[in-house]
């Protein structure tokens, strides 16, 4: 899992770097979607699958559903994951 900070209602989506947030190193992450009927959530998962190259259902937030900090997933093996983003 990757932690993640999800920032909504910004100018556009980006992975805009990495940075300490409660002691944790965290990917920050910014989404165009409102943070209303997991709309945010859904953007995330497109823009970290877009960003890694790896198919959109590979990627799930699997915790923090209604928070800024959240932990997403990456299913797959490690091969078939390195396979995709070519």
């Amino acid at each position: 899992m990757v932690p993640v900070r999800l920032k909504p209602k910004f100018a556009r989506d980006e992975i805009a770097g990495i940075e300490n947030f409660g002691g944790e190193t965290v990917l920050k992450a910014r989404v165009r979607a409102l943070p209303e009927q997991g709309r945010a959530n859904e953007a995330l998962e497109q823009l970290v699958a877009a960003w890694l190259k790896v198919p959109p259902s590979s990627v799930k937030v699997a915790q923090g559903g209604k928070s800024r900090a959240k932990q997403v997933l990456i299913e797959g093996t490690p091969i078939s994951l390195r396979a995709s983003s070519k």
